[in-house]
């Protein structure tokens, strides 16, 4: 098992041992091997969709603990293919970007339309595929910051997937009719029996105030959040809030002192907490991101990226670059490391 005071270095006592008071553990919905009977039953998703949330649940190293590792690879289109997959030239081929999902355990393998539908008849029912519904092309010149639908919810259905992810830009220009497409999308997906993820991330350059970057602000982030609750995301993958008052420093919107002075406080797993809360208190999962490949330090930034969110309530950890830009071995090790922070009894919840 992963060395997990070690790699957190001197953040160990502060993230290990901190105590979450402004939404108390108990206000919470946490995740456990009977999510879906204590949780989902209330809900209105259907038999299928129950089904299919279970069979993510069930799968890789985390099967029967109700907590997630997801490996997302939509970079080709997001980032470029040769700035994603030149470090590691081999996941240009998308059976390798399945292989690894596989030999890291992971509970499911979310990617675009034509990595899946590429290798669907032999991998579909091997681990949980998700089809990424909509992207940001980088192609375009200037560059356009906007998510285009690349695949249809039946599509997803067709190649056997059980889930399917897209994301929403809030703050955006573009926001309310990518609300309205992913809506109609969640919806047909929930009638085809799947699950549905959204990344519900930011997008405004206001969202920068003198140097700080506000798209990371658990307020903020945490808004987003609660809009995709609303639009029936089952899961939601957020970026794990680093600061907070967005609301204040850009000086929008409504919120209210509370927040700041009881709900929160700067710790990072309070930050995180308060993300959890704005997901119906753990009715809907949050996931966190891993972020960008920094080299070295990943390892021990994912380490701690998934004990924040563990801590504070979260669902798992959705780690991409950090994994397949390395060799296949220390790709493993890392989402296995993560893991083993969901698999770890002495690290409970704040």
């Amino acid at each position: 098992m992963t060395d997990i005071a070690k790699l957190l270095g001197d953040e160990a006592d502060s993230l290990l041992n901190h105590s979450c008071r402004g939404f108390d553990k108990g206000s919470l919905y946490l995740p456990g091997p009977d999510f879906v009977d204590r949780v989902m039953t209330d809900t209105d998703r259907s038999p299928h969709v129950l089904r299919n949330l279970q069979a993510i649940f069930d799968h890789g190293r985390l099967g029967g603990t109700g907590y997630v590792s997801i490996l997302p690879v939509d970079q080709g289109i997001e980032h470029s293919a040769g700035a994603s997959f030149a470090p590691n030239p081999l996941y240009f081929d998308p059976k390798n970007i399945v292989e690894l999902a596989i030999e890291g355990g992971c509970n499911c393998v979310a990617s675009t339309l034509g990595v899946l539908s590429s290798v669907a008849r032999r991998y579909a029912h091997k681990i949980p595929m998700m089809l990424k519904l909509n992207h940001n092309e980088t192609l375009t010149y200037p560059a356009v910051y906007d998510q285009t639908p690349f695949a249809q919810v039946e599509q997803a259905h067709a190649m056997g997937c059980v889930a399917v992810g897209a994301t929403i830009y809030f703050g955006s220009p573009e926001s309310r009719r990518q609300i309205e497409e992913i809506s109609e999308a969640f919806e047909r997906a929930h009638e085809l029996g799947m699950v549905t993820v959204l990344w519900a991330y930011l997008r405004n350059p206001e969202f920068k105030k003198d140097g700080t970057d506000y798209h990371v602000a658990s307020d903020l982030t945490g808004q987003a959040i609660h809009l995709a609750a609303t639009l029936k995301a089952d899961i939601v993958k957020q970026k794990l809030a680093e600061n907070n008052a967005g609301y204040r420093k850009v000086g929008f919107g409504h919120t209210h002192d509370k927040v700041y002075d009881e709900l929160t406080t700067d710790h990072p797993i309070d930050l995180a907490r308060y993300q959890v809360a704005n997901c119906y208190m753990g009715r809907i999962g949050l996931i966190n991101s891993g972020g960008g490949s920094k080299g070295h330090s990943d390892l021990g930034e994912a380490v701690r990226t998934a004990v924040i969110n563990k801590r504070a309530g979260g669902m798992g950890l959705i780690s991409g670059r950090k994994a397949f830009q390395k060799p296949m071995k220390e790709g493993v090790e890392l989402l296995n490391a993560i893991q083993d922070v969901y698999l770890a009894k002495d690290v409970t919840i704040a």
